[in-house]
């Protein structure tokens, strides 16, 4: 499809949701409705996260230029009612994105769990930041081997399913440990999952065998493992989350850092997600590889 085509499958898709989504109640308990749909707020966020327009000026400079015709009430809005009124629908992006992963084909048995670094400023400025100072923290980016200071995504502290859906996301200092999330991430579930040598420990895997939970890990070091091949079959599979942290580092530009508060971040890293899965829902129905998220889109 071309890109009007995507404009115009997005909005249908978003807006035919919206009545479910809601459970058929008004969002606003007093008020004028807004003089922009919230269906149309989601779906230029959706198609902007796409585009890789991630802030908010960009997106909203975008549409009121090059598609004023889909979208005639941009003209009577000021950019910062826009930006609001997206923030403040955080909640419906989270709904709206279980509402499409239920319509994904995935294996709720078989995940793959992991997290990536945000770092909040450079590091030289991190004694004097301001920004998420108490939640903010120094930790270890283990691909580049540097410390930072920032945060960590970890999916839900990153949970993907097979085969590369996200499920589940949260966000924590950066020195948190990765079995600090796994209560959130395991909560409600069952089945294996499979993280990187940062998730390995005995004692863990078998606390959370008791409650229907496999969690799989190569040997903490590579240089002493007693089981090689076993860590390099793992390994192989893990590899998938790498597939979709390289999608939202490098299409949503997820590592820059725009918010200054944790609620303008969550919403942030909601429409990046969410704008993942209607990729993958399009990708399903066009007869595309689920992840060649290039594909959704042909000039």
């Amino acid at each position: 499809m071309d890109l009007d085509d995507f404009i115009i499958a997005v909005f249908c898709l978003v807006d035919e949701a919206m009545p479910r989504v809601t459970g058929g109640h008004r969002l606003r308990e007093r008020g004028p409705d807004p003089i922009l749909a919230d269906s149309e707020v989601l779906t230029m966020e959706i198609v902007g996260e796409y585009l890789g327009l991630i802030q908010d000026s960009a997106l909203f400079a975008y549409f009121r230029q090059q598609y004023a015709h889909f979208f005639p009430a941009l003209a009577r809005l000021h950019r910062t009612t826009f930006v609001r009124q997206a923030a403040n629908l955080w909640r419906l992006k989270e709904r709206l994105w279980q509402e499409v992963l239920r319509r994904v084909p995935h294996d709720e048995h078989v995940a793959i769990i992991d997290s990536f670094p945000i770092p909040v400023c450079q590091f030289a400025r991190a004694h004097r930041c301001r920004r998420f100072r108490a939640e903010a923290a120094y930790g270890k980016d283990t691909l580049v081997r540097q410390t930072f200071y920032g945060l960590r995504v970890h999916v839900r502290h990153v949970r993907v399913e097979w085969p590369g859906v996200i499920t589940r996301f949260g966000i924590a200092a950066a020195n948190v440990h990765e079995l600090a999330a796994l209560p959130a991430l395991t909560e409600a579930t069952q089945g294996t999952l499979v993280g990187d040598r940062n998730y390995w420990s005995p004692a863990v895997a078998a606390e959370w065998q008791q409650h229907g939970v496999d969690l799989l890990a190569p040997y903490r070091t590579a240089k002493h493992d007693p089981h090689p091949r076993w860590s390099a079959r793992l390994s192989r599979v893990r590899y998938r989350i790498d597939t979709v942290f390289g999608q939202l580092v490098d299409r949503c530009n997820v590592k820059r850092l725009w918010a200054r508060d944790l609620w303008h971040l969550a919403n942030r890293l909601l429409r990046k997600v969410l704008m993942h899965i209607v990729a993958i829902l399009f990708n399903i129905e066009l007869g595309n590889p689920p992840l060649q998220l290039a594909r959704v889109v042909v000039s």
